[in-house]
């Protein structure tokens, strides 16, 4: 079979293969990392969005960096920070205790949040590209902050379908020195409703001089991800909720990448290992007690689709211990598909 993709750079930062894991606050944490890492197939991974803000605050009140820190400074590369404000010198100031400190291989900036709490409460994430001339102050801020680090940056197509302004975003990024960019195809007021947009997303490539251009939104599977390298001029591809529901589709894509057949999925014991495997990890590193709360929503995740997902799920939410958990995966993780 004849391969359908290749790698790319970001910076001097080989992506290889050219597949990215999508930052997601309050899922994209070590321990979902390191489950990445096991089955492989991820060219670049990425932290749950970080508030620079909350950073400076704790910082000068004498308290513990924020948790979502937690593993970054020792754990393998390559690895994408996301960072989010709306203010270039708090962005740059940052971006320089990540560079001194943590030594991560990109900074990501996040200008395509739509959560209301990022986005209206804090004028912060995809409510910024109603001003692409402030993204482009923020980027060149932050480059200048991060020194070889490259910084990258994450956009929508825009705040409305009436003010679609990807393009001016995408330039205003380039032109402040940003190593490469991603587009997520829907408009902020959109969130995730309807469908991601990719022939928007291909429209900002020819206006890109010498930047990467990344896709994100609504691959499902692994044959769609290579249906959209064959069919849109996009260097690589992010994916986020796939990602948690199967962690292995990255392997899955990137041996479709390559021109090998595509693998079959685990089976469904196995996905259970995993799923304890994963509680595991998490119990590890936030405790026992935190990771029976922590597991429901990946629980959710991994039975998505699934006969019997729905009594598993109102099942693991009732779970008081790890006793409890462990006996409800083992007798009722879903056994059917």
């Amino acid at each position: 079979m004849t391969p359908i993709a290749s790698s790319f750079h970001i910076g001097s930062l080989l992506i290889d293969p050219p597949l990215l894991s999508a930052p997601m606050a309050g899922f994209t944490n070590l321990a979902y990392r390191e489950i990445l890492r096991r089955f492989g197939g991820v060219g670049l991974i990425a932290t749950e969005m970080i508030s620079a803000r909350s950073f400076i605050y704790k910082e000068a009140h004498g308290e513990d960096a924020p948790s979502r820190l937690w593993g970054i400074a020792d754990e393998p590369r390559p690895l994408s920070v996301q960072i989010w404000d709306n203010q270039p010198e708090t962005l740059a100031y940052f971006a320089e205790t990540l560079t001194r400190d943590y030594q991560p291989s990109v900074i990501d900036l996040n200008f395509g949040c739509p959560a209301p709490a990022i986005a209206k409460n804090s004028a912060s994430g995809s409510y910024l590209l109603k001003t692409p001339e402030k993204v482009g102050a923020i980027v060149e801020r932050v480059v200048r902050a991060a020194g070889k680090i490259p910084v990258t940056a994450k956009i929508r197509l825009g705040w409305t379908r009436g003010t679609i302004n990807a393009i001016d975003a995408a330039q205003a990024i380039e032109s402040a020195g940003g190593a490469a960019l991603t587009v997520h195809g829907r408009t902020a007021q959109e969130m995730y409703s309807g469908k991601a947009d990719w022939d928007a997303i291909a429209a900002i490539k020819p206006h890109l001089k010498r930047i990467p251009l990344i896709g994100n939104g609504d691959i499902k599977s692994a044959e769609q991800a290579a249906e959209i390298f064959r069919k849109f001029p996009v260097d690589g591809v992010m994916i986020g909720r796939a990602g948690l529901e199967k962690p292995w589709i990255f392997r899955q894509i990137s041996q479709l990448l390559r021109g090998e057949e595509l693998p079959t999925e685990p089976p469904l014991a196995k996905q259970r290992d995993l799923l304890l495997r994963h509680f595991d990890l998490l119990a590890s590193q936030t405790g026992v007690e935190k990771a029976v709360i922590l597991m429901r929503k990946y629980a959710a995740c991994y039975s998505k689709g699934k006969r019997g997902a729905r009594q598993f799920r109102t099942a693991v939410c009732t779970a008081r211990n790890e006793t409890e958990f462990r006996k409800i995966v083992q007798e009722l993780f879903p056994i059917e598909t």
